[in-house]
C-alpha cells in the first residue's frame, strides 16, 4: 500500500526462509515447497500426538465405562492447570490467546469422544454468554440458547444441562443483581468462572447511522455506551431487551431499528456494522458463572482460586455486626476481593451479602477463617471454590 512502511525482516526470519534465500526476499518455489513438506510431517505428528493424548485421556477415565458421561469426568482445576502450564511454556510466536484457544479445544475434544457435555446459556445465539461458553469449554458442546437466567438455572437444577453460563458482573457497570438472586434459593455450585473482553458494535439493516430511529441492546449494553450513544445519537430512542442478540434481531425484522451486540450477532442476523467497538472504557469486561450441581471441593484447589460465599450476620448483633462476621478473614490473612448485599427475601430490610475472597477451601487459612466465620453466621453458604479465570 503506499505510504506504508515495509517491515524490516530479521535475521532469524532471513534464516528460516530458507538456504539462498537473501534478507527481504521471498523463498523461491523450490524453497517454497521444502518448507510445505515440513509444515506437513509436522501436521502428521501433532495429528499423532492428539490421538495419543485422546487415549490417555480415555484410561485417566473418560468413556471408561458404558455408564460413564463427560460431566463424571470434567475436572475444572485439572483444565485450569494445564492451560497455565501451556501459557507458561509459550515462547511464540502464537500469543498466549491462541495457545489457551487451541488447548482449550484440545481437552473439549478429547472429554466429548463418548457424549459432548449439554451447556445452558443465556441466549438467543449471537451473546456475549454464548462467547463465554466457547471460551471455557472449547466448541465441542452442546450449547443451549436459552431466553432468561433463571431458565438456565432450571435446566440444570433439573438435569437437562451438565452445567450452565451465566453473567455475574462487568468491570464498568457492576453486578448482575438476578444472577445473585437465583443462589438464594437455588442449590446449584460455581465449579468455574470465565472473563470475556467485551467489543460493543452498533448494527442494523441500513448503510448509515442515519437511518435509526431506535437502538435496542441488554440494558448493560446500553450502559456501557452510554458515553458513545449521548455524543453519537442523542435524539434516537433507547429501548433494553433481555439479550443483544434479541435486540439484534429486531434489527433484523424492524425499519429504523439499531443494535448494540457482538460481531458474531452481526453476521448470524445479516446486519451491517455501522459503528465498531463504540464501549465507553478499552478495558470493559465481563465476568460469567460456571454453575453446575457439583461443588467440586474434593477435587482439590488448582493453585490459583476464588471461594465465593453467601452470609448473613444475625439480627441481634447489632452494631459491628458485618465488622465481626468478617474478622476471621484479616485473622488469617485471607484477602476478600469483592462483597454485594442482596435482599434476603425473608422481611424487609434484611440482608445477605455475597463475598468472593482469594484462596480454595482446602487451603489451610480459608479453611481456619471459614471455621470461625460459619461460627458468627446466622446463614453460612459455601457457593463454590473454584479455578480463577485463565486470561
Amino acid at each position: 500500500m503506499p505510504g506504508r512502511k515495509r517491515k524490516s525482516i530479521g535475521k532469524g526470519a532471513a534464516k528460516a526462509a530458507g538456504p539462498g534465500s537473501a534478507p527481504g526476499l521471498s523463498p523461491t518455489g523450490a524453497e517454497v515447497g521444502k518448507i510445505r513438506d515440513s509444515i506437513d510431517a509436522i501436521d502428521a505428528r501433532i495429528h499423532a500426538l492428539l490421538n495419543e493424548r485422546a487415549r490417555f485421556a480415555q484410561l485417566a477415565g473418560i468413556s471408561k465405562t458404558a455408564a460413564g458421561k463427560a460431566v463424571d469426568f470434567y475436572r475444572p482445576e485439572r483444565e485450569a492447570q494445564v492451560l497455565r502450564k501451556a501459557l507458561q511454556r509459550n515462547q511464540g510466536p502464537l500469543r498466549d490467546e491462541e495457545i489457551a484457544r487451541l488447548f482449550r479445544e484440545i481437552m473439549s475434544a478429547c472429554l466429548a469422544q463418548q457424549e459432548p457435555l449439554k451447556v445452558a446459556f443465556l441466549g438467543p445465539e449471537g451473546t456475549f454468554t454464548q462467547a463465554a461458553v466457547f471460551k471455557h469449554f472449547g466448541s465441542s458442546v452442546r450449547a443451549l440458547p436459552l431466553a432468561a437466567i433463571d431458565e438456565v438455572f432450571h435446566e440444570v437444577e433439573g438435569g437437562i444441562a451438565d452445567f450452565g453460563v451465566v453473567p455475574i458482573e462487568n468491570s464498568s457497570e457492576g453486578t448482575v443483581n438476578h444472577t445473585l438472586d437465583m443462589f438464594l434459593s437455588s442449590a446449584l455450585k460455581i465449579c468455574g468462572e470465565v472473563e470475556l473482553r467485551i467489543n460493543h458494535h452498533l448494527m442494523g439493516r441500513m448503510t448509515g447511522t442515519e437511518g435509526v430511529k431506535r437502538v435496542c441492546a441488554h440494558a448493560q449494553a446500553l450502559a456501557q455506551c452510554r458515553g458513545w450513544l449521548d455524543d453519537q445519537l442523542p435524539d434516537v430512542e433507547r429501548v433494553p431487551v433481555h439479550s443483544n442478540a434479541e435486540g439484534a434481531r429486531r434489527a433484523r425484522d424492524e425499519r429504523g431499528t439499531a443494535a448494540i451486540a457482538s460481531r458474531a450477532a452481526a453476521e448470524i442476523y445479516g446486519l451491517n456494522l455501522l459503528a465498531n467497538e463504540i464501549e465507553d472504557r478499552q478495558d470493559n469486561t465481563t465476568r460469567f458463572l460456571v454453575v453446575g450441581r457439583r461443588l467440586f471441593r474434593a477435587s482439590g484447589a488448582s493453585g490459583a482460586d476464588r471461594t465465593t460465599l453467601l452470609v448473613s450476620a444475625s439480627d441481634t448483633d447489632g452494631a459491628g455486626a458485618l465488622f465481626r462476621l468478617l474478622e476471621p478473614l484479616a485473622e488469617h490473612q485471607v484477602n476478600m476481593t469483592r462483597i454485594e448485599s442482596r435482599p434476603s427475601r425473608k422481611k424487609k430490610w434484611d440482608y445477605v451479602f455475597f463475598i468472593d475472597i482469594a484462596g480454595h477451601v482446602s487451603d489451610p487459612p480459608v479453611a481456619q477463617a471459614l471455621a470461625a466465620l460459619e461460627k458468627r453466621a446466622s446463614l453460612f453458604k459455601i457457593l463454590g471454590s473454584y479455578p480463577r479465570a485463565v486470561l
